[in-house]
């Protein structure tokens, strides 16, 4: 999956709904709560049904958070994914992706992947 396919994968997925979600605005100078602020809005990217996603896709997402060339918000839209899909496919990709995130995409990984343990506990 390139990452141009995410993005018209996650725009199908939207066509047949979205999760309902609450927003919120964080209004603070504190980075790290910025950070935490930008996840909870990350929700926004969660499409109906993401927990039927299947392995096969679940697993193309994942290699997207490996490559380097990918853009830091569709990292963010597949780490929302995976941390609410909960499967143990997921859960081994983001524990992956944690142990070297991105430069600026350390709280979000790290929520996500706790989420992630959250589903999959669950």
């Amino acid at each position: 999956m390139t990452e141009q396919e995410f993005w018209i994968f996650l725009k199908q997925a939207m066509e047949r709904g979205r999760e309902p979600m609450l927003a919120s605005h964080i209004d603070t100078a504190d980075p790290e709560l910025q950070k935490m602020g930008e996840y909870i809005m990350g929700h926004s990217y969660l499409p109906k049904d993401y927990d039927k996603i299947g392995k096969g896709v679940i697993t193309e997402m994942g290699r997207l958070l490996m490559d380097l060339r990918v853009r830091h918000k569709t990292k963010e839209a597949v780490m929302m994914i995976l941390a609410h899909n909960g499967s143990d496919e997921a859960l081994d990709i983001l524990r992956t992706y944690n142990r070297i995130p991105d430069k600026g995409l350390e709280v979000f990984s790290m929520l996500a992947l706790q989420e992630c343990r959250m589903w999959n506990e669950g």
